[in-house]
């Protein structure tokens, strides 16, 4: 490491954004249910909120899950543009989806501790005010 990388500070050595390898699941959730084209599948990236997509890093993870044979794919030649491959989930596939399902799923089990702490940090006020608004007040004696 060179001290030009120990002097940077944190957020620009660990800039925001996915972690790697996080784009595989959304591809291969997208492969489910349907088989699709490379610019369909980037499409779909997009609507699931991913930002600035590289095409060229889209085609390269393609080939590299094909290679695991997580999924296949076909040429498409049926338009009458150029041929376009055409992507398919297999069953492995779906097994590895299974998996990034559950280890998202524990994720976002510690994400929400995070942001739940966090906030009673941010806010410690609010915990005792939204606690004040569901105790019924006591009624007066004599009443």
């Amino acid at each position: 490491m060179t001290n030009k990388e120990n002097k940077q500070p944190l957020h620009e050595k660990y800039p925001a954004g996915a972690p790697k390898n996080f784009i595989v699941p959304f591809l291969l959730l997208s492969l489910r249910d349907f088989s699709l084209h490379g610019y369909k599948l980037i499409e779909r990236l997009s609507q699931f909120g991913f930002q600035s997509i590289d095409p060229g890093n889209i085609y390269r993870t393609l080939r590299q899950l094909e290679k695991e044979q997580l999924i296949t794919s076909v040429w498409d030649t049926s338009s009458g543009g150029p041929a376009k491959r055409i992507y398919s989930l297999t069953k492995t596939g779906e097994k590895y989806l299974e998996v990034w399902a559950a280890s998202l799923e524990q994720y976002q089990q510690m994400i929400d501790t995070f942001f739940s702490m966090y906030t009673k940090m941010l806010f410690p006020f609010n915990e005792r005010s939204n606690s004040e608004k569901t105790t019924p007040n006591k009624p007066e004696e004599g009443s």
